[in-house]
Formats: structure tokens, sequence, C-alpha cells
């Protein structure tokens, strides 16, 4: 891995895939953005939840859904970031019958602004991201994102 002070800024996401139906979509695109160098894939996982709440990894090798076979290139991606508690925490907020992917990656396409921001001395004290979900409320509102 590289030395930390060469990293951009480092986020995860859990996928959720109700009935555990993964279609493929995404993953042509996920690989164009890693192939384009704007994101590196530090982590990759996918877990079950039961219906009884019963929690099992799943291994890429394992999916047989369309184009689920395209993530083997990620096989054995591991930065140690990914543990069993962030399995624990994924799996709270996955509703029964559901699998997810989870998914840590580095935009590497802000990494030489992180750097520069270091050197000058600047700390990063807060992230967060706005969910889709809260721009679309907003913009139907009128009380924001574009109005």
């Amino acid at each position: 891995m590289k030395e930390i002070e060469e990293l951009g800024p480092v986020d995860y996401l859990i996928l959720e895939f109700p009935g555990n139906k993964m279609t493929g979509e995404g993953i042509p695109l996920l690989l164009d953005l890693v192939d384009r160098g704007i994101v590196r894939i530090l982590d990759l996982a996918f877990i079950r939840k039961d219906l009884d709440g019963t929690i099992t990894a799943v291994k890429v090798e394992d999916m047989d859904s369309m184009g689920a076979k395209d993530f083997e290139v990620f096989v054995g991606a591991s930065s140690g970031l990914l543990g069993q508690e962030e399995f624990q925490e994924a799996a709270e907020v996955i509703e029964p019958g559901n699998s997810a992917g989870i998914l840590i990656y580095e935009n590497t396409w802000a990494a030489p602004l992180a750097i520069a921001w270091r050197k000058g001395g600047a700390q990063m004290i807060a992230t967060g991201r706005i969910s889709v979900q809260a721009l679309i409320a907003a913009a139907e509102s009128g009380t924001g994102v574009g109005t």
C-alpha cells in the first residue's frame, strides 16, 4: 500500500441488493474508474443476510450473477481496513433476505490536492456526503439544489 502521506481521501460505501439480486450493471463503470486511475479499490467484500438474520460472507468466485465474475480482478484486495467489526456494522443496516457489497476505495484523483494541503499543514477535521435522496428532497421542496 502507498505511504499514508501519499493517499487521496478514502471512502467506503455499502450497496444493498434486494432479494440478493446483483445484475452486474455497475461493474463495467467501476472497472473504468479504476482503469482511468480515478479510484483505487482497497477492499471489496460481499455479505448476505438470510431471513433469519444469519450473516454469510460471499466469495466473488461463488457469485453466479451476470457480470459478477468481473470482480475477480479484485480478489485478494485487502488493505486491512475491513474487518469483522465493519462486517457486523454493515450487516446491521441490511434488510433480511438481501445482500450487500462493501467497498473501500481511495479517491486517487484527489491525491495531489490532499498531498499539497498536508504539506501546507492543513488537516481534515470533518468529511461527509450528501445522499441523492437528500438532494432530491431539497430540489422538490424548492429550498436548494438548483433553485
